[in-house]
């Protein structure tokens, strides 16, 4: 294990594989990380209860004063696994939150069950946004006292000197990021290109990402006889160099813990409609940042980005104010807070 203040370890399972960053990152800095095959984002009760046996196996092994889960499914486990061998300090970051729009109405309430007990055993629930921790109290999910706001920090070195990479030639270039999945609202920013195309002809507008529902998407864009202006890039390692490369960048998401790719889309000074979804208005200032819009609403979306097109000094205001704001939102600035977040706890002052 590393030495220093705070010796870490990874522990991960199978649903996604780590970008190769992150695994030369862990190596350079001599971090352990176990990988747990069991560990899989589908319920699957037999497949849970043998990565419940080994969490609390490398707990056991590794006998860890804090132990500090990500997500909802690997976040429980990892909660009730600590909470069984006695961990000290439990913190919990959910990255949004799984309550709606994700599963069915009585699917929901089994979650939302489950986070309150789970809630009994963390010391701290870490939320990305204060708007996300008043939804959490709003479900009777954990006390105020133990909620805490740390953004999620994006290392933003070298993103703002990123060389744009056009992938439409000529005309403005709308664009957005994220996996291909109902809930980040791909569906009505293609609903939207109708319109778009109405008020500027040149438009492109591309998806970056690949995912579960693209065969879907680009039959869409084909029953809307669009496909011909909208570029699907799958997996690409060089979003900077493309956000840095479109003109306007949109998130239309159903649900949104915070959106971490808007604040490298910030960081690059771009102007930005994103979804009045989660702890998007707060990471946008509530629209000083950039353009909030409500979630499915295609027309609403198409006549916000062509505002931005048709209005460069407005567009510009827009991304320079992002530009500014885009430090709060650095790895660095996670890391100090979470540095003083582990000092308190192991100082003991955490008792509520």
């Amino acid at each position: 294990m590393p030495t220093g203040e705070f010796a870490c370890g990874l522990v991960s399972g199978r649903t996604t594989e780590l970008s190769p960053g992150i695994v030369r990152c862990l190596a350079e800095r001599n971090i352990q990380w176990a990988v747990v095959p069991a560990l899989r984002r589908e319920i699957h009760p037999l497949r849970d209860l043998c990565a419940l046996r080994a969490l609390r196996r490398l707990i056991r092994e590794e006998r860890p004063d804090i132990v500090h889960t990500h997500t909802s499914k690997a976040g429980f486990l990892g909660r009730l696994a600590a909470h069984l061998e006695h961990v000290p300090h439990i913190i919990h970051t959910p990255h949004g939150h799984v309550f709606g729009g994700y599963f069915s109405p009585a699917a929901t309430r089994i979650f939302i069950g489950l986070e309150r007990l789970a809630a009994r055993w963390s010391d701290r629930i870490v939320t990305l946004t204060d708007a996300e921790a008043a939804q959490h109290l709003a479900l009777g999910i954990g006390r105020r006292a133990q909620f805490a706001t740390i953004p999620s920090g994006v290392d933003l070195d070298g993103i703002a000197s990123a060389v744009p990479v056009r992938l439409a030639p000529h005309g403005p270039v709308i664009g957005t990021v994220g996996r291909l999945t109902s809930i980040k609202g791909h569906q009505h920013l293609i609903d939207a290109v109708p319109e778009i195309l109405r008020r500027c002809p040149t438009a492109h507008v591309v998806l970056v990402g690949d995912g579960e529902l693209q065969q879907a998407l680009v039959e869409r864009t084909r029953r809307l006889g669009v496909e011909s202006r909208v570029i699907f890039t799958g997996y690409r390692d060089d979003i900077p160099a493309l956000i840095a490369g479109m003109d306007v960048f949109v998130l239309p998401s159903l649900n949104e813990g915070m959106g971490r790719v808007l604040v490298m889309a910030m960081a690059l000074g771009k102007p930005i409609v994103a979804t009045r979804v989660g702890g998007v208005p707060e990471l946008l200032a509530d629209g000083e940042a950039g353009v909030l819009v409500p979630p499915a609403d295609p027309i609403a979306l198409a006549r916000m980005v062509c505002d931005l097109i048709e209005q460069p000094d407005r567009a510009r205001v827009l991304g320079e104010a992002g530009r500014r704001r885009a430090p709060q939102y650095s790895a660095e600035a996670m890391l100090g807070v979470l540095v003083r977040l582990y000092r308190e706890l192991m100082a003991g002052d955490h008792r509520n």
